[in-house]
């Protein structure tokens, strides 16, 4: 699940997290490497600027693109200590300011420390530095209440990749979901054939599972797929018109493609008569699925959705 979960999110912000077209990351390892420029000889910063270009991206660059908003007191351009142990406090101090930049705007990262964020080497010189503090007695009564986690090498790693993938999940809640609006939503539609189906309440308490953002989305889903439904399938002759559904959670009622194929039709009704009407109405076998989903990412393709979504 963790590392379905990873790829998802390794392959969204590879897309759409920058400005100026895709960025390929990887979790943790090009966020930690490219977390900012380090700082280096005039003879090593020519070759460095011209392996990399100007365009060389850092995490920092990310959260401007996707929230507008600069961290305090940190750039993309800023460069490190030489020091080792400087660099890896700046870097810990860093993050600390990412993390409660990222909580101020409504993100829940209470089990994400920065230190692992770090890279293996600079999380191995924090844990260093933290014991050595320990060990002067002047500041034990400063930081007894500060828990110090000493992680095995291997378990660091785990530590880090489900660190950052947090970080990343957190980052897409508050700064992108926000942009789902549920203006004109009830105009869009007339709700004379929804009113047999029960509303998908928008109040923030109603749902312990998912935000306003998601359930303005479910609704949109809902309403597509009923007002839809008939037109997209009404020539079908694998099942004819699909029954209606009440569509609640993104995962079981999304499985078969109808759904989906509904809202691409409402946007791109020239793709029913090529696509969708070959599609299985009542799927019953994990082959009327599979044939599904492959007339629906074959769509997306035709129109050039590219978001490198598997069947």
């Amino acid at each position: 699940f963790f590392q379905k979960t990873l790829t998802a999110v390794k392959n969204w912000f590879t897309l759409f997290g920058w400005s100026k077209g895709q960025n390929p990351i990887s979790i943790p390892y090009s966020l930690r490497r490219d977390a900012c420029k380090v700082q280096m000889s005039s003879s090593q910063e020519t070759t460095f600027k011209q392996n990399l270009g100007k365009d060389t991206k850092t995490l920092y660059d990310m959260v401007f693109h996707l929230s507008g908003q600069l961290l305090p007191g940190v750039t993309s351009s800023k460069s490190l200590p030489l020091d080792p142990v400087e660099e890896m406090l700046q870097l810990h101090w860093q993050y600390s300011v990412l993390l409660s930049f990222l909580k101020n705007q409504g993100a829940y990262l209470p089990h994400v420390m920065p230190e692992f964020l770090l890279e293996p080497d600079d999380y191995k010189k924090w844990i260093k530095a933290q014991t050595a503090l320990r060990v002067d007695v002047k500041n034990l009564d400063i930081l007894s209440d500060n828990l110090l986690f000493v992680l095995q090498d291997s378990m660091f790693e785990t530590m880090s990749k489900r660190a950052w993938t947090d970080v990343l999940l957190q980052i897409y809640k508050v700064f992108v979901l926000p942009r789902v609006s549920s203006r004109n939503i009830t105009d869009q539609f007339g709700w004379e054939s929804m009113q047999k189906m029960p509303r998908i309440k928008s109040e923030p308490l109603s749902s312990n599972i998912y935000s306003p953002y998601e359930r303005t989305i479910l609704t949109w889903l809902n309403k597509h797929y009923e007002k839809n439904r008939k037109t997209v399938w009404k020539d079908c002759k694998k099942g004819g018109v699909p029954p209606g559904r009440w569509i609640v959670n993104f995962d079981q009622d999304l499985l078969d493609g109808l759904v989906l194929a509904a809202q691409l039709a409402a946007y791109c009704p020239y793709l029913i008569a090529t696509h969708f009407v070959r599609m299985y109405t009542n799927p019953r076998t994990h082959e009327q699925f599979l044939h599904n989903c492959l007339i629906l990412v074959d769509a997306m393709h035709a129109v050039y959705l590219a978001i490198d979504i598997k069947v």
